[in-house]
């Protein structure tokens, strides 16, 4: 089954998809980045399923997570690249735009340890 494609689940058929927000907030690209990493597709003998539920892939978590990120502005490429990355918990920004974060987006500074601080200090062994 395609990304796009109707799935004949039952389970999908009774409870139909999962809805994109709205408005959509940091929290729901971050949990969209980890939907559609830790539910991506793994190979079996039948088919591609889950790798988290063994359901047919793609799952509906997959799906609403591939929405939101298209929804955000991410095209299919970039999203596929965030899959391969693997990674559940890479950064996407936001507001998200096709050159890099937005002009307003400020970074916010980090506390910085002494450089005397960066290391531990274990004791010798006597």
């Amino acid at each position: 089954m395609r990304v796009g494609e109707q799935s004949t689940d039952p389970i999908d058929l009774v409870l139909g998809e999962v809805p994109v927000p709205a408005p959509l907030t940091p929290e729901d690209i971050r949990l969209a980045v980890r939907a559609v990493v830790v539910h991506a597709a793994e190979e079996w003998p039948a088919g591609p399923k889950c790798r988290n539920d063994g359901s047919a892939y793609p799952c509906r978590l997959h799906r609403w997570g591939r929405r939101v990120l298209l929804a955000h502005g991410l095209n299919d490429r970039q999203v596929d690249a965030v899959i391969r990355h693997g990674n559940p918990f890479v950064r996407v920004p936001f507001p998200f735009t096709a050159t890099g974060p937005a002009p307003d987006e400020r970074a916010v500074p980090r506390p910085t340890r002494p450089a005397s601080a960066a290391a531990p200090h274990w004791p010798r062994a006597s």
